[in-house]
This record gives structure tokens, C-alpha cells and sequence, in this order.
């Protein structure tokens, strides 16, 4: 799997009369951000029409899939080198959509994502985004660099759809959005214990890590922002395993990256070389995951409710100092 450059960008709140400018204008901006050769760029929710004034009917500015807009930035993934996450209107299905389209390195649809918490446009919650089809699923995507998710907007929330996402194994989110979403999305990054990634129309989109830190951020000067990362990494619990941070850093180097958080009682390993595998550096090291720390502690707790005495559980640290360096 290895390092991998992760893009965003904002909107500055700027938009323009058409969908055709506005299309131009974000082209721009991926056209800059393409200079850094990112392998993955994620833009706004519905950036082509979210200024659009007078229509009918929301018919008038839902694509298809193979619409125009999708067709100009497959073009753009194609020339980069690159995933695209392409939010816009949809007409498919027989009903109109909020979706946001995975555009792979080819310049193909891979997957489409549509909005399961659309908001209301009325008073009386009967019409959502101007007729907006809410979605029913929450599925992963597999990129040729790991498992990814979506959300859109107002899905913020809904906890139950970053829940499910972390279920079905997604270890970065992307969150699209109309405004900057603020907080939650670095409770849900840490809670969840996968990256968070934000494009916003306004001014601040965000890359957070798995512990809920911003690693980089847009502002309303700035419209791009980027970081280098890697989705095989693996969130740890300190107990028992407080010299394994200096010990892997001392053996690999920068072919590993650990990020230390001791108000956290946490930290990040995160293998920057494809020929590493977080699998392997943990035998090696013998720790296991903070998800693992948790769930031996939920069994025992589990066994004690029931009036069963917990069987002793042979764990990776074995009879290592639980709360000091023992190196």
C-alpha cells in the first residue's frame, strides 16, 4: 500500500451564474492542484449548481452519469493520474440524487455514493433539496490504496451512516459538504479511528488523522491543501506498550511513521513504505491494535456480568511494564 498524497479543496464561498463557470472554476483549482501529483482529490458537494437561481424544476441541472461534468473531470483524473470524488446532482434510477461519483485513475466511474440524509426544503419536511431521492446505503469503495467511504453534508448528523462506514472496513471518509462542519468531524475520525477528509464550498476543508487531529487544512486564501499518508496504518493504546514507539522508529526510520498523542494515551503507526505491512511491524513488535486493548477488556467485563470468571487471555505485550518504558 504505501504513501499516498491525499488532495482537497475549497470554494472560498465563490460561485457563479452558471453551471458551465462554475465548472470552469473548479477545474481551475483541480488544474492546480494537479502540480503536486496527488493520488486522490476530493471537491465540494454539488459544486456546479449550488449557485444556480430560477430553474423549475432540479431536473434542469441533474446529470447523468456520463453527463458532461462527469466526462470533463474524467478527463482530468485520466491526465493526473488519479482517483477523483466528483459531487454533484444525479439523474439515475428513475429520481434525482446528491451523489458524489468515484472517478478512478482511468477516467471511469468506480462508484457513486448518493446522499442518505438529504435536508428538508420545506417547512413541513415533505420535499428534500428541491427533490432530492434520499439514498438507502453506505457502501466502501476499494482503491487501489484502501477502503474508502463517502458522506454528504447534513449525513454530519447521523452518526449511524460513520458507524457503518467503520464496519464495513473503510479506513478514510470523505466528507463533502455545503459549509465546514467543524468538531464533529474530528470526533468522528477518532471515534471511528479512520481519517476524515473534507471538501467544502466555504473556506476550511480539513485532512484529519485517526485520532482526530488536523494534519491540513484550506482557508479562504489557501484553497487547496494536501497530505502525505498511508491507509495501512494501525491506532494503539499506550498500556503495555510504551517503548514500542521508539523501538520501531529506531529500526525503520522514516519508513515508518508513528504519531505520538500521550494525552490520548494513543498512537498511530503508519507504514510510508509499500514493502512494509502494519500486519508484520505488530508480530514483530508484538502490540496489538487500541481496538484489540478494548475488546479483551469487553470480554472480561462480559463473562464477569454473566457469573463466569474471565479465562486468562494471552495477549500480544505478555509480561511487559503496563504503564512505564521498559527499554
Amino acid at each position: 500500500m504505501g504513501r499516498i498524497r491525499v488532495a482537497t479543496i475549497c470554494l472560498a464561498s465563490k460561485g457563479y451564474p452558471t453551471v458551465e463557470e462554475n465548472r470552469r472554476y473548479v477545474l481551475k483549482l483541480v488544474d492546480r492542484i494537479l502540480k503536486v501529483k496527488p493520488d486522490l482529490v476530493c471537491l465540494p458537494e454539488a459544486f456546479t449548481t449550488f449557485t444556480i437561481k430560477g430553474y423549475r424544476s432540479l431536473e434542469e441541472l441533474a446529470e447523468e452519469l456520463d453527463g458532461p461534468t462527469i466526462k470533463v473531470f474524467s478527463n482530468k483524473a485520466i491526465e493526473g493520474g488519479c482517483y477523483i470524488i466528483c459531487p454533484i446532482i444525479t439523474m439515475h434510477d428513475g429520481a434525482l440524487w446528491n451523489s458524489a461519483v468515484v472517478i478512478d485513475r482511468s477516467g471511469d466511474v468506480v462508484g457513486v455514493y448518493d446522499k442518505v440524509h438529504p435536508v428538508t426544503s420545506t417547512y413541513d419536511y415533505t420535499i428534500f433539496e428541491d427533490g432530492v431521492t434520499p439514498g438507502r446505503d453506505y457502501p466502501v469503495f476499494n482503491l487501489d490504496f484502501g477502503c474508502i467511504g463517502i458522506q454528504i453534508c447534513f449525513d454530519i448528523c447521523f452518526p449511524e451512516g460513520w458507524i457503518e462506514l467503520a464496519r464495513k472496513g473503510a479506513r478514510m471518509v470523505f466528507w463533502v459538504s455545503a459549509y465546514n462542519g467543524g468538531f464533529p468531524l474530528q470526533a468522528y475520525a477518532c471515534l471511528n479511528r479512520y481519517y476524515v477528509v473534507s471538501s467544502v464550498r466555504t473556506d476550511r476543508s480539513m485532512i484529519i488523522d485517526p485520532c482526530g487531529r488536523i494534519l491540513a487544512e484550506t482557508d479562504s486564501m489557501m484553497n487547496i491543501a494536501y497530505y502525505d499518508l498511508s491507509l495501512d496504518y494501525m491506532v494503539c493504546h499506550y498500556d503495555f506498550n510504551y517503548s514500542i514507539p521508539d523501538l520501531i522508529l529506531e529500526k525503520y526510520s522514516d519508513r515508518i511513521r508513528v504519531r505520538s498523542y500521550r494525552d490520548d494515551a494513543l498512537f498511530i503507526v503508519e507504514c510510508m513504505d509499500e514493502g512494509l505491512r502494519i500486519e508484520d511491524i505488530q508480530k514483530e513488535f508484538n502490540f496489538e491494535s487500541f481496538q484489540q486493548y478494548i475488546d479483551r477488556h469487553r470480554y472480561a467485563y462480559r463473562c464477569i456480568h454473566e457469573g463466569i470468571t474471565p479465562q486468562p487471555q494471552k495477549a500480544a505485550h505478555g509480561f511487559r511494564p503496563q504503564y512505564q518504558k521498559w527499554l
